[in-house]
Order: structure tokens, then sequence, then C-alpha cells
């Protein structure tokens, strides 16, 4: 499906560029901001002159004046949530980086446009980054593209130019979706056996707690303790989704995770948003792994490369009266 890609707003000394892209039929249409290469809106129109915003605090690339959540779906990479002491070993280098990597501070180039697959490419490769971020030389190409109105596909393609090592990576998105009310919303899983793998401080225990999945049942949480992530090992035998859903807002998302292995759900528990963040990897145990050997990290092949993708549904619907 063709698409336009406009650039919103240049460069600055107080902000980076925006780029967006709209589907041929102007019924759907993202805005990614270059730093980070981070979604800030994923919008539906539902009239001539209305659009209706998915993400928190959707378009608006201001911080938040409440000092709430400032992000809108964080890009994580090479590593994602959090090492212990900001730091860690691998292959007896240290990497030395804040939460979810590095990727979110980098002002990233002008995208590669595809006008007849409806899509933006954003690329960062040494030197972009440092041998302190990341040792080795792994290029990210991260492709957006609008499949149709309503559904916009997310590409990761790591390549490992070193032809001799391989290389270790993990990575993921961390959209939080907006909600007219938390305790309304709904948030489900489809079916299947799931692993809960607890992380007490943010940081693995090593307690993992099992459980089977009715399809498209509520998700087992509790939305008051949101503030602190569920960590969620996906079933190994069949793509898995999860649904939330907005009557309040009017909204109904779907992220499909096209065999993702671990899904994260959180809230900062003011109530706004819920993010659902699909993870190829997990954060640090409290009893800290070196880098290559933590749980769910990713290998990418002496001269090889790695692509993972996912999917997100955005549907608008009526809004409904809180009372």
């Amino acid at each position: 499906m063709p698409a336009t890609h406009t650039v919103l707003a240049p460069a600055t000394p107080g902000g980076p560029a925006l780029d967006q892209l709209e589907d041929e039929s102007g019924e759907s249409r993202i805005i990614i901001s270059r730093l980070g290469a981070e979604p800030i809106s994923i919008a539906r129109r539902v009239s001539a002159d209305e659009w209706r915003g998915f993400l928190h605090r959707d378009g608006d690339a201001a911080p938040p004046a409440d000092g709430g959540w400032a992000s809108h779906a964080t890009v994580m990479g090479f590593y994602l949530h959090r090492l212990k002491g900001g730091r860690t070993s691998y292959r007896g280098r240290e990497i030395k980086d804040g939460n979810h990597g590095f990727l979110r501070r980098k002002v990233f180039g002008p995208p590669r446009f595809d006008e007849a697959s409806s899509s933006l490419t954003y690329t960062i490769a040494p030197p972009d980054y440092t041998p302190s971020e990341y040792p080795l030389d792994v290029v990210l190409e991260l492709r957006y593209i609008l499949v149709e109105p309503g559904l916009l596909m997310v590409e990761f393609k790591f390549t490992n130019r070193d032809p001799a090592q391989p290389a270790h990576v993990s990575f993921g998105m961390h959209p939080g979706f907006a909600v007219g009310s938390l305790e309304k919303a709904e948030i489900k899983l489809t079916e299947g056996h799931y692993r809960h793998h607890l992380a007490p401080g943010d940081f693995l225990s090593g307690e993992v707690r099992e459980f089977d999945q009715a399809p498209y049942a509520a998700a087992p949480i509790d939305k008051a303790a949101l503030p602190g992530s569920y960590l969620f090992e996906m079933p190994p035998d069949a793509p898995g989704t999860c649904v939330l859903v907005d009557p309040v807002g009017g909204r109904e998302i779907k992220v499909a995770m096209n065999m993702c292995p671990y899904l994260t759900i959180w809230s900062d528990g003011r109530g706004q948003f819920v993010c659902l963040e699909p993870c190829w990897g997990l954060p640090d145990h409290h009893d800290q792994r070196p880098f290559e050997e933590k749980l769910g990290i990713q290998t990418i092949a002496p001269g090889g490369s790695l692509l993972e993708s996912f999917g997100i549904f955005f549907e608008a619907t009526e809004p409904q009266s809180e009372a």
C-alpha cells in the first residue's frame, strides 16, 4: 500500500526532526522522532478533521508538565530493561549504559523511505555508538511499515559485520498505549502455557511461576502492581497476541508477537497508559551473569543477520462513559 513521507519538523537546537508516514487512503499515520527512532504517534482518522491517537501523550514531543513518564514507545537495544549497576561484562569487556540501552539517546539520520511498501527505515552502526556502549561491529536497520490502515509492522534487522565471531544482542520496543481508564481497560492474552519471570527491584530473582491461559482471557496481573513489571515468557509453539481494550478512550489494540519470546506489561501507576512490550531478552539477574549468558540473549552468527518483527493493530471504537 503506497504512502507519503513528510518531515513535519526539521532538527533544531531544541529538538530532533520528526518524520510522518501516512497511508495512501489517509486513514492511519505514524510520527517518528529521530531521537531514538521512537514513534511518538500512532493514529487513526475518525472523521474528516479528527484523528485518534493510540500512544501516551500521542503526538506531544515536549516533556510532560506533570513530571510523568516522558516516553511514548521507546526502542530498546542493544540490550533491554536494566544492567545491574549500569554495567556488565561482555567477553571480558565492560559495557556501561543506562536503562534500555543506548538507542533511545541516539539521533538517527534521515530514514530511507520506500513508497511502494509504505515504510521508513532507520539505521545505526559504528561509529554512531561507542565501544563502551557495545564493543562489536553490528548494524541495526529498524523498519516501520504501514501494511494497511490500522496495522503497523515493526522490523528489527541486525547484521554482524564481524566474519569471525558471533554477536549477542537483546532488543524490543516499549510502547505505552493511552487508556481513558486503567480500571476499565482490559488486558487479554491468547491461550497457551506461559511462564512469569519474577523481577523484584527490576532484576530477575530466578523464581518463575507458570500458568495456563484460556483463549483471550484476562491476563493474570494486578493493575495496582503495574509499577512493578510483569515479565511473561510467551508460549513457544504458536505466535502470541496481547489485546488491550480501552472502552473509555475508544481504542482497541492488538500486539501480534510473531514468535517474539517475551512480553513485558508495565504502567507507572497513574492510570494514563499501559505498556505492552515485545522483548527479545530479559533484564539482568540480581546475581549478574556475563552479557553473552543473559537470559533470552539473541545470537547472530559471524557475518550473519537476525530479522525479527511484531505487529500493532489499532482500531478506533465508540468511546464509552466512565460511569
